[in-house]
């Protein structure tokens, strides 16, 4: 055995031995032992390593085959193939009908572009997108598996960068990227049957448009159906690849649509026919109809398949004709108990606040008070009743109170500042808009929809709207202090801050109205909650959506199930508008997770689009694509600070720059895909891009005034400043707030100067006369809330 501890060798004496010189050296057995000791540990630990590289390897492959199988199996529904021209001139009619002729031997085999193949093993539906119909090439992208654009030799643009991309193409290819690309290629059409003229001049096609797609994208010549055939013969074991957000939730693209109508002509049974896709839809959950909003279901039928890929006898039930007549496999009837209910507004307690009962220090207050009242003895006229002494007062009674307010600025947007009763002046945007009777940040936006007159009255509304937008680039922020009205009841509802940065500002303090009607996320209380849980309950929310994949449920319908949702209470307008969007467009219903018809604020990261040259101001109605989903709000523009938890608002969506716009709207758990879109008449064009950043209604967005002067007379650090102000009564009630220069000085209010308001400084340093004296205003801004919530709704 080896020795358990280190033998060192000992000093060599005169006299040792040959045996005793060797006893702190290890023998040749016990060496040989620790070797082998050794190996056997090293082996094993290679052989666990060897055997779980053979596990991962047998799961991926495991993982490939069972994809494989799904493919050419009938649980996955038919690939979705959206085919979108580049340019006007090509021609997707007879692209279209080679590709399906391929697939399909029989022509009655084709419904709404849709074809099994028993040859190719695969199930196929081909849409065109509509050249220069946006909304139809939006929501057809949205839903795609395969992705082609066609580009035509013959067709040379000149009015873009590329010779192959019309400008719509460019608009359309940038707004796919917002949304998401699936996997794509590229069909190159009209090139010559000249073998090397054919070749050059696909090779010249692929160098202009290879920097517009992806690196995986696959060019291929589509003229002939020897092309396509090979195309096809890749496209049927090719792994599709799918943008992140539509992974998480279950969707139906609609092949039919219809609407049954009941007794009550406002509302209507819709029925959508189609595929369910990606994952597994509950009868207890909330659908959303694209554009028309958040519906329960009252049943869903899953059907006979219509298309299926190993079957001989479907041909008569492919006809187009008796498709009303698909057999009936299954129905689903919702569970009163567990069927998610349609809240989209909190509903307040108006009296939650008030005091119901008296406490017992109040009850004992009320009794001393009426023993002092009857104490008290007063001289009233003989005759006088009970209730007429109740009327009569004496100057002795009368407490009259001329307390002034002491010179300060508010601090609280509740408080009332002097001469503000009996005045209501409108709040102005801040912008030099005109004054107005009312409040606009506390009145309910009852506007009617503006009438279109005449051309002129259009571009002129137009023409103020740009110099608006020029002169908040030029002078972001800054106000002119109105002379018919004082600044401290113009700015009653204002507050100065010592630091951006690190001032308080209470997130729930003088909340407006439409704040008791949302949701937010809270541990303790379900109807109100704060930021800190919203990514646990998104992630808690995800792990309860995937307990719907399980196998054996009841109240769930299994991925490529062809189904037909029965969804009840919509409106009839909303619902006879998507018949009619059916035959142009998909409709798709999107089931939704938990919470996501609720009310809440929802930030957004957005950028102005490049093709979009209107200015866009704040509170403007716009319509927000999120994901699948439509939501139209009217939102309000907000830069973000890192290092603070206040942020500044925007007047104006500013190109070149990321903002954050915050809307009303129900909630969706991100990230999810956003392209705003702003609808001139009857067209709707695109108006920035960008993502669903949070849900957080505590989000504080301060609108700043910056008010301005100039000097009058310098000496030293003091400074006469005039323009400011107009009355000595607002220099001192402005006083407490701090002042500060455009080239850096900072100071303090002294006293007003004279009788019309000109303003005796303190600085840090000796003001210039060409320098300009400002004094910085917050008060915090909303959203304001739509007429409708979805697009498709009446208003």
């Amino acid at each position: 055995m080896a020795p358990t501890h280190q033998v060192n060798k000992s000093h060599k004496s005169r006299f040792s031995s040959k045996s005793s010189r060797n006893i702190h050296k290890t023998s040749v057995k016990d060496r040989l032992a620790i070797v082998k000791s050794d190996r056997n540990v090293g082996k094993g630990a290679r052989a666990a390593r060897l055997q779980r590289n053979k596990m991962i390897r047998e799961q991926k492959r495991a993982t490939v085959l069972k994809e494989r199988r799904e493919l050419s199996g009938s649980k996955c529904p038919p690939r979705l193939i959206v085919l979108f021209a580049l340019c006007a001139t090509v021609d997707l009619e007879s692209l279209a009908d080679d590709l399906l002729s391929l697939l399909s031997k029989q022509s009655s085999a084709v419904l709404s572009g849709t074809v099994s193949s028993s040859e190719y093993r695969t199930r196929v539906t081909v849409l065109k997108a509509p050249h220069g119909d946006l909304l139809s090439c939006m929501e057809m992208a949205k839903v795609a598996d395969l992705l082609v654009f066609v580009a035509s030799t013959r067709s040379l643009c000149e009015e873009t960068d590329s010779y192959f991309i019309d400008s719509f193409g460019n608009q359309c290819l940038s707004v796919f990227r917002s949304i998401g690309l699936p996997s794509t290629a590229v069909f190159v059409r009209d090139l010559p049957t000249e073998v090397k003229q054919r070749n050059e001049l696909k090779k010249i096609c692929t160098s202009s448009l290879a920097s517009e797609f992806p690196e995986d994208c696959k060019f291929y010549p589509a003229d002939t159906k020897d092309d396509l055939h090979k195309f096809l013969s890749l496209f049927k074991e090719q792994r599709l690849k799918t943008p992140h957000w539509r992974t998480q939730r279950s969707y139906l693209v609609a092949n039919k649509v219809d609407a049954v109508y009941d007794g009550n002509s406002d509302k209507c049974t819709l029925v959508l026919s189609g595929y369910l896709r990606v994952r597994n839809l509950s009868v207890n959950q909330l659908v959303h109809v694209s554009g028309a909003g958040d519906f329960q279901l009252c049943k869903i039928e899953v059907l006979k398949d219509p298309f299926p890929l190993n079957s001989k006898k479907n041909q008569d039930l492919m006809d187009s004709d008796e498709m009303q007549d698909v057999e009936v496999i299954r129905t689903l009837v919702p569970d009163a108990d567990n069927q998610e209910s349609l809240v989209v507004e909190n509903k307040p307690d108006l009296l939650a606040g008030e005091q119901t009962w008296p406490t017992e220090e109040e009850i004992k207050k009320a009794a001393e008070d009426r023993k002092q009242k009857k104490i008290r003895k007063r001289e009233l006229p003989a005759g006088t009743s009970e209730y007429q002494a109740a009327w009569i007062t004496n100057e002795s009674d009368e407490e009259v109170s001329d307390s002034d307010n002491e010179d300060g600025m508010v601090l609280d947007e509740g408080d009332e500042s002097p001469g503000q009763e009996g005045n209501e002046y409108l709040d102005l945007d801040g912008d030099g808009a005109s004054l107005r009777l009312g409040d606009s940040e506390d009145e309910t936006d009852n506007e009617s929809m503006m009438e279109v007159d005449t051309r002129e009255k259009i571009e002129d509304e137009l023409k103020e709207l740009k110099e608006a937008h020029a002169a908040d680039v030029e002078y972001p922020d800054e106000v002119d202090t109105p002379l018919d009205v004082p600044a401290r009841v113009r700015f009653a509802k204002y507050r100065g801050l010592k630091s951006f940065r690190n001032s308080s500002w209470d997130p729930k303090e003088s909340l407006p109205q439409d704040y008791a009607k949302i949701f937010a996320f809270d541990q303790k209380n379900a109807k109100f909650f704060a930021y800190d849980n919203f990514k646990r309950i998104q992630k808690h929310v995800l792990a309860k959506a995937l307990e719907l994949d399980e196998e054996g449920r009841e109240d769930c319908i299994p991925v490529g199930s062809y189904a037909r949702l029965h969804i009840k209470d919509v409106p009839s307008a909303a619902a006879s508008k998507l018949c009619t969007l059916a035959k142009t467009a998909p409709v798709t219903a999107c089931g939704l997770l938990k919470h996501e018809s609720k009310l809440s604020v929802l930030h957004f990261s957005v950028k102005k689009h490049e093709t979009y040259d209107a200015p866009i101001k704040a509170k403007e109605e716009l319509i927000f694509h999120v994901g699948f989903r439509q939501f139209v709000g009217r939102p309000t523009f907000s830069s973000e600070f890192i290092n603070t938890d206040k942020n500044k608002m925007e007047r104006f969506l500013h190109a070149g720059r990321f903002s954050v716009a915050s809307i009303y709207a129900p909630i969706s758990f991100p990230p999810l895909p956003t392209i705003v879109l702003k609808r001139v008449g009857e067209d709707a064009t695109v108006a920035a891009v960008g993502s669903l950043k949070t849900v957080d209604p505590a989000r504080i967005i301060l609108k700043r005034v910056i008010l301005t002067g100039y000097p009058q007379k310098v000496s030293k650090r003091k400074a006469s400043v005039r323009h400011m102000f107009y009355n000595p009564e607002d220099v001192k009630w402005f006083k407490p707030v701090e002042i500060y220069t455009k080239r850096g000085l900072r100071g303090r209010i002294k006293e007003p100067v004279g009788t019309h308001g000109a303003t005796k400084c303190l600085l840090n340093g000796v003001l210039e006369q060409c320098d300009t004296v400002c004094l910085n205003l917050y008060k915090r801004a909303y959203p304001k809330r739509p007429t409708r919530y979805f697009p498709l709704l009446d208003i």
